[in-house]
């Protein structure tokens, strides 16, 4: 049967053992974007391109996903989510190669938590908002190619866990600029499923929860929650819900 071809930008690293530096940005090598990895590359059909920055880092997670005899298979692509040239040069290798893209996954996010005012937001929403849209529309003529093709954008805005809970641990948490760029992304998000449904392209944003990854640094204390997790491979999977736009699990023709 024809492989289904999944790309992932963000973090492919299971933990860092270290704190990342600035700009502190996750890539698909760390946290959410590793397990999500893991999952989608152990399906035999399945091939998952890891797109990130810095190769030399996701060979390194390449390399430890190799090592679990998954049953798919995995490859990497270079790409900056804030370079035209980088953008369009990967575009370019996926439509060369595969001819086509099934999966689309956005989960490059940056914090920049040593930087302030102005600077702090143009860099998270360069990242964050700017970046996942570049990389969205630039790739989405070849995810029209797909029978089936789907664009997931991860995480949703933070709702239920951090906004609207007064008793969360995490209710208060400085992360306001972080918030309000995911709350932009949204936005962009729903506006792409209206403009493309119509197309065949199935449009999600899905929050997996908090997960322990590079974006917060050694000090994260919650883990992967790989239930929900699974459920979000689930999508790529077929086994989700159809339809558009999507918060959390549930679909919506507006």
């Amino acid at each position: 049967s024809q492989r289904t071809i999944i790309l992932i930008t963000g973090d492919h690293k299971l933990k860092s053992q270290t704190l990342l530096r600035e700009p502190n940005s996750i890539q698909a090598n760390s946290g959410v974007g590793y397990a999500t990895a893991q999952i989608l590359a152990d399906h035999p059909d399945h091939h998952v391109i890891l797109a990130c920055r810095d190769l030399q880092k996701d060979q390194r997670a390449l390399s430890e996903l190799q090592s679990k005899s998954l049953r798919g298979t995995l490859s990497l692509l270079q790409l900056g989510v804030e370079d035209d040239t980088s953008i369009t040069q990967a575009v370019h290798t996926v439509d060369e190669q595969y001819n086509r893209l099934d999966v689309l996954i956005g989960n490059a996010r940056l914090r920049a938590p040593t930087s302030t005012g102005c600077t702090r937001l143009n860099q998270i929403f360069s990242t964050n908002v700017i970046g996942a849209t570049l990389v969205s529309e630039a790739f989405i003529p070849i995810l029209l190619k797909s029978e089936k093709p789907y664009l997931i954008q991860v995480p949703v805005l933070w709702v239920n866990e951090t906004g609207d809970d007064p008793s969360s641990g995490v209710y208060a948490t400085a992360l306001d600029e972080c918030r309000v760029s995911k709350a932009a992304l949204n936005i962009i998000t729903v506006q792409i499923h209206k403009r493309l449904h119509s197309c065949g392209l199935r449009v999600f944003a899905f929050w997996p929860g908090f997960a322990r990854s590079n974006l917060m640094g050694e000090d994260e204390h919650l883990g992967i929650r790989w239930s929900l997790v699974e459920g979000f491979c689930g999508l790529c999977l077929g086994r989700g819900v159809d339809g558009g736009w999507d918060a959390g699990l549930s679909s919506s023709d507006s």
